[in-house]
């Protein structure tokens, strides 16, 4: 490859791991937000440098400083032959399904979204089925009686996380109060600490004890809110109960990094399989972290509870809703 000066170029040339630039053959495409989001692109990151350290094979990497760059970085490591290209993000369905098609003998894995083709591998998770459990942790935590929750892009993917949120906590009090806003309607939502800062504080000053968010880069901001504020945050898809310890009632684990980790493996085995994996409770894709900093919040009978209703998920005797499949939510 020749490496230009070009901002796209640089990043390009630089490769991940112990393996050599020559034996190195998947990539890894992060969203906006950053790999270092402490969430969604961290955990894509962190499944890849497990793969790296227990293979020895290197990757490449590039993080999207803008939607236009998708297309042409996808387009730009399957002509060099990368394989299999993992993307983190549903902005990345319509990249994949084009690029994907142009390059049939390359594997893709998408994450987040669905691109039915026979070189695609998409990994999509149940989120509303862990925003019922941490909903009905923060229902049980709350001495309010008004909970939160703060999204980043105003999409489905970000509704379903608030319905599920939304029916774990109805099903402890159904006269609970739940105050929901959304970041913003771009990519830029993702990224926005500072207004997912404000987001929180208008929520604490509207009487919110417990705030839940699923804003990536933006609910580093929510969380810290909460933290000055005094009350309870809930991480997502990272376990970032340790961010302030004492302070993040729990975390709605999206096993990424474990999705990720798997996809390369199965590549690097010659085991690569196109199609759709859907992940949730029972698949172990889904969970909600319970750790030394977040276990002096956690009382036995919440933890009993929130045990039973996880098995009650899994065995079908409660069903969570899910806003991608019927837009509507329980009130």
């Amino acid at each position: 490859m020749n490496c230009s000066s070009t901002l796209i170029s640089l990043l390009l040339c630089t490769s991940v791991g112990g393996a050599a630039l020559a034996e190195s053959k998947p990539a890894v495409i992060y969203g906006l937000g950053g790999k270092f989001d402490r969430s969604f692109n961290e955990s894509t990151y962190n499944g890849a440098q497990r793969f790296t350290s227990e293979t020895g094979t290197a990757y490449r990497e590039f993080e999207l400083q803008s939607d236009a760059q998708r297309e042409q970085v996808l387009r730009r490591f399957a002509q060099e032959g990368r394989s299999p290209i993992v993307v983190a993000g549903f902005a990345f369905a319509q990249p994949v399904n084009t690029v994907a098609q142009e390059y049939p003998d390359t594997s893709f894995v998408i994450i987040d979204s669905v691109v039915e083709l026979p070189n695609v591998r998409s990994l999509v998770f149940k989120e509303h089925e862990g925003s019922f459990l941490v909903g009905l942790l923060a229902a049980l935590a709350s001495e309010t009686g008004s909970i939160g929750f703060v999204g980043g892009m105003d999409i489905p993917l970000i509704r379903a996380f608030a319905c599920g949120y939304r029916q774990g906590a109805l099903e402890v009090d159904e006269d609970i109060s739940i105050l929901e806003n959304m970041t913003g309607t771009t990519g830029a939502a993702w990224s926005d600490p500072v207004k997912g800062g404000e987001l929180a504080r208008a929520q604490i000053g509207r009487g919110a004890d417990v705030i839940f968010q699923a804003a990536g880069g933006t609910g580093v901001g929510v969380l810290q809110a909460a933290a000055d504020g005094g009350i309870l945050g809930i991480g997502t898809d990272s376990n970032q109960n340790g961010l302030h310890p004492g302070q993040v009632l729990t975390s709605m684990l999206k096993r990424v990094d474990v999705a990720v980790y798997s996809a390369l493996m199965a590549a690097d085995q010659d085991a690569f399989e196109p199609g759709v994996s859907s992940l949730g409770l029972a698949e172990g894709g889904i969970d909600w972290a319970d750790d030394e900093n977040n276990s002096s919040l956690i009382s036995d009978e919440m933890r009993a509870a929130v045990t039973e209703a996880k098995e009650a998920i899994i065995s079908g005797e409660i069903v969570v809703h899910d806003y991608r499949t019927d837009d509507s939510c329980p009130s």
